[in-house]
């Protein structure tokens, strides 16, 4: 029988050959001083320095270190991905490889999650120590998911969070989904979501892997995860909404038009022809446009009842079902 684990650290990585010694071995010396079992998940996203040599000498010196090698860079998503699934412990603890996430935030972290009764903590690095450049972006960044997202975190981004064990295997990261997992995880029903304010340390070694279209990438991926998370299971109430409203105005302006003609004729008053009024075309546009989107809802409706699979709904637990 397999032993229980406390915890599980996934730290995904690219070109970090030179913080993975310090970090491990501070791993190590957290989780010792407060006994967890625990395991260390190094998920290498094709890295051309001495990375992966390193993680292969640390698995085979410590049964507690796993690793998994891509054969080019995926990005960070796909890595952490692949580092859930890999995950068995109770809590599961994400962290960045460059020295800038302090290990010995894992306690406080794991006592959330256990004693908190949270199903996922984001750290908060409240006091940064980025150049301007990357702050100030960040900060509008946040803004903007939490106003769409609807999610009360100061810092969606952070690298450093724990979940339960639960809530990661039942999300699936791709593309750039990583910076959204609190928000798949509340599309899941895992509502009970909160912050820590954990360390910033100084970057120790090399750069930056991240640029600023990361943001521009971020804010449409952040579009895109509102809709799907919204109305997967209800497109129609997103097209057929939109469609309904512009099929509503442009027929109420065409009747108007209409109408204020005959009225004028009715009364011998001066009038223009509908079709030399740009306010018709208009109107015509909003119809078709409308009917259009209606039918859209409506395919796309029949679409998701048909592709609906009994996994689109996560059961967390059962009672008094003894058969």
């Amino acid at each position: 029988m397999e032993k229980k684990l406390d915890i599980s650290v996934v730290v995904p990585l690219l070109n970090e050959e030179e913080s993975l010694p310090e970090l491990l071995e501070w791993i190590q010396r957290v989780m010792k001083e407060n006994g967890f079992a625990y395991e260390v998940v190094f998920v290498n996203d094709g890295s051309t320095d001495g990375s992966w040599r390193l993680i292969r000498g640390f698995a085979a010196r410590h049964p507690e270190v796993k690793g998994i090698c891509f054969s080019c860079n995926y990005g960070k998503s796909a890595a952490l991905n692949e580092g859930f699934k890999l995950a068995q412990g109770e809590v599961v603890i994400t962290m960045d490889a460059d020295l800038q996430d302090s290990p010995d935030e894992i306690p406080k972290l794991y006592k959330g999650i256990v004693e908190g009764g949270y199903d996922l903590i984001s750290g908060w690095k409240k006091k940064r120590y980025d150049p301007l450049s990357k702050t100030i972006p960040s900060k509008l960044f946040n803004w903007v998911n939490k106003k769409i997202s609807g999610i009360e975190l100061h810092d969606q981004n952070c690298g450093l969070k724990a979940y339960r064990k639960i809530v990661v295997k039942n999300v699936s990261l791709h593309g750039e989904m990583h910076r959204y997992i609190p928000v798949l995880a509340k599309w899941r029903g895992f509502n009970k979501i909160g912050e820590q304010v954990v360390e910033h340390r100084a970057r120790k070694f090399g750069s930056t892997k991240f640029g600023l279209e990361r943001f521009i990438n971020g804010f449409l991926d952040l579009l895109s995860i509102t809709f799907v998370t919204k109305f997967r299971k209800r497109p129609m109430h997103f097209f057929g909404t939109i469609g309904t409203l512009s099929f509503l105005v442009g027929f109420v302006s065409t009747c108007w038009i209409i109408g204020a003609k005959l009225y004028n004729l009715a009364h011998s008053l001066p009038f223009r022809d509908v079709t030399e009024q740009p306010l018709f075309y208009i109107s015509l546009t909003m119809l078709i446009v409308g009917a259009q989107m209606f039918l859209t809802g409506f395919i796309a409706e029949m679409m998701a009842m048909n592709s609906h699979k009994e996994d689109d709904y996560l059961i967390v637990e059962r009672a008094g079902d003894n058969d």
